[in-house]
């Protein structure tokens, strides 16, 4: 299967929406894929389901491609939708509501579709609708990328010549600029996260903004353009040579999303890196993504990361919520005629191994074949579902992943790879809390207490085959620790091997392998449960167990990781969907 032109682009896009087409509901308003829940309703649940795949369809639309059942079924489903009277309406908002967040992707569709999903609606299902994405206007609203949705929700209101609040526009704008932090970034509002938020929310939204409001808003779009540029220059740190991005923090169901933020760029005209070398990126990302058993056996993608997953999602995680992994088709809105589209993917661009993000609470380096991001442990006080481990372990890396943790009673449930696991009293206490932190130019630091009586100061330098983690602990608590290096996935197809011994623990299978050795200490393979790391369903984690006393002592600790052999994925002719 090839992806090259803009007809691969369009025919790989509507091989994953058509599954849904069965789904949506008998006006259209919602789609149903799923009976897990989340912490919004469920009428809040079927709108979702319809309005995320407009993230992929209104680029396909604006870029002149044509499918009448889809655009049929989307405007029934918003005059539905928005009904009272309608057995589908979505429901009134209210505070710090769901539909808020959908608003988003429908007022991207009137920004860039509108001769598909506005102009040819009835005067009065212009005004329902109208009234109904101005209710974002009416209610509080989570002080963070969510601002973003009332910038778009009331552009879009503007540019279709209907009733929007200017006041709320230019507040919200105010306040997500309050965030920015430097180099590109911004913190999540008041979550002070770092994440896929800013590339593919508030980085991507600014950018959409800065295509509509030049004229009006010329100093803030060329200050957002001009971040997008200092933005790219990092973010792209997060990808490796094979496609694959850093999995870190939260809503990492979005997937294939994680690459939209270049395609953003190419659709604001701005050009971080030349056209060839973006499209390589985009290109390698997808191919990989769409060799991942991410679908189920309808083509339905499911909530996961790398397969079905529900131990590592959030709660505000619903079956359709997965289809926001449509921005990945962001590039469809480019005319034929882009030189995207006749581009020959580059390979990944020559860039120094090493990249201090201060900004972004990250150290990233570049190894052969992989990335591994060091990070000191910075947390958001909404625990949206386990936090600690998409945030908290000492390292994340593209070919590695990370795990999530099933419980706190046994190292094999707690999963704590990238991790020093204190066992006490049949417990498991890691680094929760970063009290003190700092990201140096070749190293991370970071203060924290993973238990009352305990003080640990640990050091991460990243080395030329892994990194050194020196733990400084200061205890008043006899017990022993665990300083764990990754997971290495342990099914008996991937041909696994170990060694355990003083000083080394060793796990490998044939595309990769992780050793943890010392001056002192045990190695110890820990077997972790099934379906705890978010790449691969079946891991082993090898360890070094120390004895700690009481007083202060000071650990040290190498991890060295390779991966053995090119990913599959690289950029090839004949690459196969797993599907």
């Amino acid at each position: 299967m090839r992806l090259e032109s803009k007809k691969d682009f369009q025919a790989l896009m509507l091989s994953l929406l058509n599954p849904l087409k069965p789904h949506y509901t008998a006006e259209g308003a919602g789609v149903s894929l799923g009976v897990t829940s989340t912490n919004y309703d469920e009428k809040a649940i079927l709108m979702e389901g319809f309005s995320r795949p407009l993230w992929g369809l209104v680029p396909f639309w604006a870029g002149g491609g044509k499918e009448p059942w889809f655009e049929a079924v989307c405007r029934r489903g918003l005059a539905a939708g928005t009904d009272p009277e309608n057995p589908e309406f979505w429901g009134a908002p209210g505070e710090y509501d769901q539909r808020f967040i959908e608003m988003g992707a429908i007022a991207f569709g009137m920004l860039l579709a509108g001769d598909v999903l506005w102009e040819p609606l009835d005067s009065e299902e212009k005004r329902r609708l109208a009234a109904y994405l101005y209710t974002i206007n009416e209610h509080q609203i989570p002080c963070c990328n969510w601002l973003l949705f009332r910038v778009l929700v009331n552009l879009a209101l503007k540019e279709n010549g209907m009733p929007y609040d200017r006041e709320r526009l230019f507040e919200a704008l105010d306040l997500t600029e309050s965030f920015y932090l430097g180099s590109g970034w911004y913190r999540d509002g008041d979550s002070n996260q770092k994440d896929y938020y800013v590339s593919v929310a508030i980085q991507f939204y600014s950018l959409i903004y800065a295509m509509f409001m030049e004229d009006e808003d010329k100093e803030r779009c060329g200050r957002f353009r001009e971040r997008a540029l200092l933005f790219a220059k990092e973010f792209i740190y997060w990808f490796d040579g094979d496609g694959e991005a850093l999995p870190f923090g939260r809503s990492l169901i979005y997937r294939f999303a994680q690459a939209a933020f270049f395609e953003a760029c190419l659709l604001a005209d701005v050009a971080p890196f030349p056209v060839p070398v973006m499209k390589g990126l985009i290109v390698r990302h997808i191919k990989y993504w769409m060799q991942q058993p991410v679908f189920d056996r309808e083509g339905i993608l499911t909530i996961g990361y790398a397969y079905p997953n529900l131990v590592m999602a959030e709660k505000y995680n619903g079956p359709g919520s997965v289809y926001w992994s449509m921005m990945a088709f962001t590039v469809l809105a480019l005319p034929d005629k882009h030189p995207f589209w006749t581009a020959e993917a580059a390979e990944f661009p020559k860039v120094p191994d090493i990249c201090s993000m201060p900004e972004a609470d990250m150290l990233v380096r570049r190894y052969r074949h992989h990335v591994t991001a060091y990070v000191p442990g910075v947390y958001s006080p909404n625990g949206h579902g386990q936090i600690v481990a998409k945030y908290g372990k000492f390292a994340y890396d593209t070919k590695f992943g990370f795990s999530v943790a099933k419980s706190c009673y046994e190292l094999y449930e707690n999963c704590p790879d990238s991790m020093l696991a204190f066992f006490i009293d049949g417990y498991v206490y890691v680094r929760r809390i970063c009290e003190e932190r700092a990201v140096r130019e070749d190293s991370v630091w970071s203060r924290w207490s993973p238990y009352p009586g305990i003080e640990v100061e640990t050091t991460i330098i990243p080395t030329e085959n892994g990194h050194k983690r020196i733990h400084k602990i200061e205890s008043t608590v006899k017990c022993e620790a665990y300083d764990c290096g990754f997971s290495v996935g342990a099914k008996l197809s991937e041909a696994f091997a170990s060694r355990e011994e003083k000083g080394f623990c060793l796990a490998e299978n044939k595309r990769m392998k992780c050793a943890v050795s010392s001056a002192e200490g045990e190695g110890v393979l820990i077997t972790a449960d099934p379906n705890t790391n978010v790449l691969y369903s079946k891991t082993r984690i090898p360890s070094i167990k120390y004895k700690i006393q009481k007083g202060v002592q000071t650990l040290c600790t190498e991890i060295t990781a390779e991966v053995k052999e090119e990913a599959l994925t690289r950029l090839v002719k004949d690459w196969k969907p797993y599907w």
